[in-house]
């Protein structure tokens, strides 16, 4: 029997959810979305299966409701599930990169039928909307699920079985532990980026040549602080404690990184600098839990048309699945940086075989 899944809310990852999910023939999906022309597209393009029009009276019959909206808007969305009466059990989602305010909003509801279980896809892109969406997008990706202290370990592994399709990997964790990872590793880094890009553009007033100066590792490190401003200012609110908490923690780590260096300890900022060089080549290399691991290359390409292409086509004519690839450094006329990675250390050591044997200057990262 079908299942039937309301989706509310249709950008990049609402979109992309609906995509994958849509490829099962046991779920039929129904969109939602105050854009109509998301909507329209999401139909032409067979996103969706039809379009909600009345967002109560569908809820009503969904098995399953998932949240494709900013953190704000999904607690909102939330109290308004609070006031429909279901005739039976239903499952609601979210995809929000912060859980506990939301994990809060859903503990508070009153309606025995709704049973909440957080989640979040860590997975995105450089584009947004709608028109970005793709089904493969959660493919090896971590997606964390945060159920709610009451809700049913059946209801749990219905979402799961329904998240199959997406080729994701799933974890669970608590709320609050998930906002406390995600604020270090993904918000908190965010923030630094920002305030990196502004110490340049203050810079500028001093040296005008910084912009022409400002790529490679600059343009790297601060790639994320061109993403939606109004989208990263909810996620800041709606995790400000815990921002406030690492802004406290960093400010101690640079007054510690200044001591060194106007104590001119050498030896250890060179100790400093080798554990931090350690940890960083560490992470993700090897498999922990449910998180894969993965196996880079760098190789070094001439900045003409299809070098690229040459190298993705030599890995896969020998059927080697490039999980990531990533530009580094690239100028143009000179050599580039091209970084592979692949899910496992033999498909490391055969690509850089077969590169190596067509002439090309590459390094393994071990």
């Amino acid at each position: 029997m079908k299942k039937t899944i309301l989706m509310i809310g249709l950008g990049l990852i609402g979109g992309s959810l609906a995509k994958s999910l849509r490829k099962s023939e046991e779920n039929y999906i129904i969109g939602y979305d105050i854009n109509q022309t998301t909507l329209t597209f999401a139909l032409i393009n067979d996103i969706i299966d039809e379009p909600c029009t009345n967002l109560e009276e569908t809820a009503s019959k969904a098995d399953i409701i998932i949240l494709g909206t900013p953190i704000t808007e999904t607690i909102q969305f939330l109290q308004q599930l609070e006031h429909i009466s279901f005739e039976h059990d239903v499952i609601v989602s979210d995809v929000s990169s912060v859980k506990k305010p939301i994990s809060d909003a859903a503990s508070s509801l009153e309606n025995n039928r709704i049973q909440f279980i957080g989640g979040h896809p860590m997975a995105g892109s450089h584009k947004k909307g709608i028109t970005a969406a793709k089904e493969h997008l959660f493919e090896n990706a971590i997606y964390v699920l945060s159920p709610s202290a009451n809700c049913p370990d059946e209801a749990v592994n219905t979402l799961e079985n329904l998240l199959e399709v997406t080729n994701s990997h799933i974890i669970k964790l608590k709320a609050n532990d998930h906002d406390e990872m995600t604020g270090v590793i993904s918000h908190f880094p965010h923030l630094i980026a920002s305030a990196l890009v502004q110490q340049a553009k203050k810079w500028e007033e001093t040296h005008a040549f910084i912009p022409q100066l400002a790529a490679g590792g600059f343009r790297d490190v601060t790639r994320i602080a061109s993403a939606n401003p109004e989208l990263w200012q909810d996620i800041f609110y709606h995790n400000k404690q815990k921002m406030v908490k690492m802004i406290d923690d960093w400010t101690d780590e640079m007054n510690a990184l200044k001591q060194m260096l106007q104590q001119n300890h050498k030896s250890e900022l060179t100790t400093y600098l080798k554990q931090a060089k350690d940890y960083r080549d560490g992470l993700g290399t090897k498999e922990k839990g449910a998180i894969p691991g993965f196996y880079d290359l760098y190789v070094d390409i001439r900045d003409q048309t299809g070098a690229i292409a040459t190298v993705a086509n030599l890995l896969a004519e020998k059927k080697i699945s490039i999980t990531n690839i990533r530009i580094l450094e690239i100028r143009e006329g000179i050599t580039g940086v091209l970084r592979l990675s692949v899910s496992t250390k033999d498909e490391q050591l055969q690509s850089y075989q077969i590169l190596k044997h067509r002439g090309y200057d590459l390094m393994l990262e071990e």
